[in-house]
């Protein structure tokens, strides 16, 4: 068959001025621009010969309709299956492709994991194949995204394998339909339905998510409920794991550990005790019949009022040894979190996850993998790569990520998550010596862990557009691209999702992409420069709180953490503070370690600073602090007028949702900044630099500002 392979270059007004609820997410499939485009593709969306039968294979074949559909705005004419050896589009798996297709690959396929899947342009046609049947659904993703994209497909010659093993969303979501931390409505799981109805929502959840190699989810919160783990939950999680099982998605739960006393009255539930043993062998046994390919279980022990091995004084390998017992023999896996802090505040808080965990380097099962948060103290806007990774050579470490914004403005403001993201995987643990990155531990490449696995905390809810903010899709589709491979670029990341999202209009990307990768810096200026951290309200986390002081926990409260005086600011963490430090390496020791040399991101993070103490832009302290908050606000700002300059090139529903947004984000920022140098500058008794505006009311005003129901608590 003959094909179009003209490609037009310029770019024609965009034609989707149209209602867009953002549902579709990236995976809209816009009509093409032109006709020579929709020509080019067409002749290979249309000659598609699909070899092979299952369940994934289905999946494939309604994902290629669907976007046939999208593209061309018509049902395709043979449901993408020629006949005969005239197609130009192959897909299949390496051992069912006919053996001219086979020879033509070559011994290139060698190199293909489970999970991968190898694309090229050969003598006029696409091969799109892999090992696998979910292999060949990733590729026919990646494939789906170069069209969506743009991309001319006789460049093709891609051989793709995920570098890390498990790839998981861990939802916070409560069986009453509540989430921990969700900003985006109500979870998605409606237990009540379950297990007669699968919402289509449910489909296009693992639809999204195979998009972008997400391969397991943990459905409940980690605060858990041990009812999920009773025959009346587990039939309803059993309904979604057969829902997510062509999608090459597995279902994880989370384990209370105390579950045989709350579910079966024991008497205890130490990990030691022979009975305890042997009722997790039976619930795991149970939980298999239900779902042949349970994936295991997610464990937060010890933290914030969860049960644990600590009851019974046991450690925290006795805690997951036991469990990883129970599933072992079915092949499920334990992802044990190190977000274990002592319940009487005994130490500096970032440093109890490393004293507890790395005496026991070595001790665990080989099953079981340690779920370690991005930095060590709690998902704050900005902080340095948690020490853990640079210390448990024999045990597999796991990062958690949060998706969902929790001390980053919540849904309403603009931020770029993988500008935090890339900064904690590129950091150097020295390891190994220089180059031992924390993308290095999590694929395993560094210590050469036989578990490797990362977990990014879900911002997913029944809002109509999944996250909230329009925006914040992007984080959950930046999430899923690095932790299939960590060290992708993140500017590429931020352009394909612009392009699948919105449009291919060079203006569109353009200005976007400028926004996203300048957000994250401005949005630690208005909140929590130079190192500060955990000055948010109380419990709601929601807006500033500097001034958040007694309680139950001295580590809850703001004040703990600046310990601000008429002196100076900031935490000590050298050998005359706390010594936190001493849980890196010696190279960053010789960087934090010294006033003088620190960057000054992490200034207020290890010192305490005086106020008038001379930094190195020339400013004192008093005075970087509160220019630093008024860039934030000016960057905000400068962020809503870029997005006004799209007005005509974006559809009026997403448009104006997220003006309306950013709207919220400028005043929310003036308002960080406004309270936080009212409260700071009592103690500073220094007068606002010139640049810096006057704050807007008084600090009895912010001191007694107060909301209520604010969601995600």
């Amino acid at each position: 068959m003959k094909k179009t392979s003209i490609f037009i270059l310029f770019w024609i007004s965009p034609f989707f001025l149209h209602a867009n609820d953002g549902y579709k997410l990236w995976l809209q499939y816009y009509p093409f621009e032109n006709h020579a485009i929709a020509t080019y593709y067409r002749d290979y969306l249309e000659n598609t010969k699909l070899v092979g039968e299952s369940a994934t294979h289905e999946v494939i074949r309604n994902e290629l309709n669907t976007a046939f559909k999208g593209f061309f705005e018509k049902e395709p004419a043979s449901q993408l299956v020629s006949e005969g050896d005239n197609a130009l589009l192959w897909i299949g798996k390496i051992e069912d492709l006919p053996k001219d297709i086979r020879a033509q690959l070559g011994n290139k396929n060698t190199a293909l994991g489970e999970e991968g899947y190898l694309i090229r342009y050969i003598k006029g046609k696409v091969i799109l194949s892999a090992n696998t049947d979910i292999g060949l659904l990733y590729g026919t993703f990646a494939l789906l995204k170069k069209i969506q994209t743009r991309q001319k497909l006789e460049e093709l010659n891609e051989l793709e394998n995920p570098r890390i093993q498990l790839r998981m969303l861990n939802h916070w979501d409560n069986l009453n339909r509540t989430v921990e931390r969700g900003y985006a409505g109500f979870s998605i799981w409606n237990w009540h339905r379950l297990p007669q109805h699968i919402d289509q929502q449910y489909i296009d959840y693992a639809r999204a998510n195979a998009s972008i190699g997400i391969n397991g989810t943990s459905i409940t919160n980690v605060n858990a409920n041990a009812l999920v783990l009773t025959p009346e939950y587990l039939e309803k999680a059993a309904a979604l794991a057969d829902a997510f099982r062509p999608y090459g998605i597995k279902v994880y739960l989370t384990a209370r550990f105390n579950a045989p006393m709350v579910l079966d009255n024991l008497p205890t539930a130490d990990p030691l005790d022979p009975n305890v043993q042997q009722w997790w062998k039976d619930k795991a046994k149970e939980i298999y019949s239900y779902i042949p390919d349970f994936g295991g279980f997610l464990v937060k022990a010890d933290s914030e009022g969860q049960p644990g091995p600590h009851n019974y004084g046991r450690t925290q390998a006795d805690g997951a040894n036991m469990l990883a017992e129970a599933v072992q023999a079915y092949g499920g896996i334990v992802m044990w979190r190190a977000f274990v802090y002592n319940e009487h505040t005994p130490t500096d808080r970032i440093r109890q996850a490393y004293d507890e965990f790395k005496p026991l380097d070595g001790k665990f099962r080989d099953n079981v993998i340690v779920q370690v948060k991005n930095g060590p103290l709690d998902f704050q806007p900005r902080e340095p790569f948690h020490p853990l990774f640079g210390a448990m050579q024999e045990t597999p470490l796991m990062m958690e990520f949060q998706v969902t914004k929790e001390y980053l403005g919540q849904d309403t403001h603009w931020v770029n998550l993988a500008s935090m993201w890339e900064e904690v995987l590129q950091s150097d643990t020295y390891a190994k010596g220089q180059g031992s990155t924390v993308s290095k531990v999590l694929d395993g490449s560094l210590h050469d862990y036989k578990l490797t696995g990362i977990a990014g905390v879900s911002n997913i809810g029944t809002d109509r557009n999944w996250t909230g903010h329009h925006t914040a899709q992007a984080d959950w589709y930046a999430f899923g691209n690095l932790a299939w491979n960590p060290n992708q670029n993140i500017e590429k990341i931020a352009e394909y999702w612009i392009r699948m999202t919105f449009s291919n209009d060079p203006e569109v990307v353009q200005t976007m992409k400028g926004i996203m990768l300048n957000s994250y810096e401005i949005l630690v200026d208005y909140m929590t420069p130079l190192g500060l951290h955990h000055i948010m309200a109380r419990s709601h986390h929601w807006g500033p709180g500097p001034w958040v002081t007694g309680g139950g926990r001295d580590d809850w409260t703001a004040t703990y953490y600046h310990k601000v005086n008429n002196d100076s600011i900031g935490f000590d963490r050298t050998e005359t503070g706390s010594n936190a430090m001493a849980q890196y390496a010696q190279e960053w020791k010789e960087v934090w370690g010294n006033e003088e040399n620190v960057p000054m991101e992490f200034l207020l993070w290890f010192h305490r600073v005086p106020w008038n103490k001379k930094l190195s832009t020339g400013n004192n302290l008093w005075e970087e602090m509160a220019l630093r908050y008024q860039k934030g606000v000016e960057g905000a700002r400068w962020m809503q007028k870029e997005w006004s300059s799209l007005e005509e090139n974006i559809d009026p529903g997403r448009f104006n949702h997220i003006a309306s947004f950013l709207n919220i984000q400028v005043n929310e920022a003036e308002w960080w900044r406004d309270a936080c140098l009212l409260y700071f500058g009592q103690f500073s008794k220094m007068p606002l630099p010139p640049g810096v505006e006057a704050p807007k009311h008084d600090l009895n005003y912010y001191l007694n500002f107060k909301r209520n129901f604010v969601p995600g608590i």
